[in-house]
């Protein structure tokens, strides 16, 4: 993970809940930044948002959903800038012509990110879906399943890398919560810890034998 993507991360697991709002009604100001680093952290969030979206609402989580609508309006402030950055470099028709696949790209991240914003809505309105959409979510061939590290599991103070959770059982860990935090897209040098509770994606017989190593009752993973 680079730096500017570590800091935004850092930046949502400490975020109180609702600063969306305020995020959201903050008066738009264009930052010069180099288009790469733009569309790299587009790719960052739609890559995160969709997986936070259908945890909110397979768990039934408010303090995920704040952080999908605050990953909503971050996408739609890094459009802006794109289509400013575009109107200010666009001097010539065949300037207009590569710049446009640029904004259709950065369009196509911010649907993804709309899409996850709509989802999470769901949690908002007066009838929920109550037990019938995390059941269709289930039939689904990777599902999201969500995990508490015991004491006694050898995974406590490991590194992710170190465990190989991924190549052993198929299982991603797409969030840790953590106490009152969050760490999102955990990287093969995070730390598990005793009490995590790991949000993972992957199949039903890896989520068996993590489960069953996570909770202290294997030794190691195989």
């Amino acid at each position: 993970m680079n730096e500017k993507r570590r800091r935004i991360f850092g930046r949502l697991q400490r975020m109180p809940k609702e600063k969306w709002k305020k995020e959201e009604f903050t008066e738009l100001e264009y930052e010069p930044t180099p288009v790469k680093e733009l569309l790299t952290e587009m790719k960052d969030i739609s890559e995160l948002i969709i997986d936070l979206a259908y945890s909110a609402v397979l768990f039934d989580n408010d303090e995920i959903a704040e952080e999908v609508k605050f990953l909503d309006v971050r996408m739609d402030k890094l459009n802006y800038d794109i289509r400013i950055m575009a109107m200010m470099a666009a001097r010539t028709k065949e300037d207009a012509e590569q710049l446009a696949g640029i904004l259709q790209v950065a369009e196509a991240a911010e649907s993804i990110s709309n899409a996850a914003g709509d989802i999470v809505n769901l949690l908002s309105k007066e009838e929920k879906t109550g037990p019938i959409l995390p059941k269709i979510l289930k039939e689904a061939q990777e599902q999201l399943f969500r995990i508490k590290v015991s004491a006694k599991s050898k995974a406590c103070n490991k590194k992710i890398d170190d465990l190989k959770v991924e190549s052993e059982t198929g299982m991603r860990i797409i969030a840790i919560r953590r106490g009152e935090g969050w760490i999102y897209n955990p990287q093969s040098d995070t730390d598990i810890k005793a009490d995590d509770w790991l949000i993972t994606r992957g199949s039903y017989e890896g989520f068996k034998d993590l489960s069953k190593f996570l909770h202290g009752e294997l030794e190691v993973l195989d």
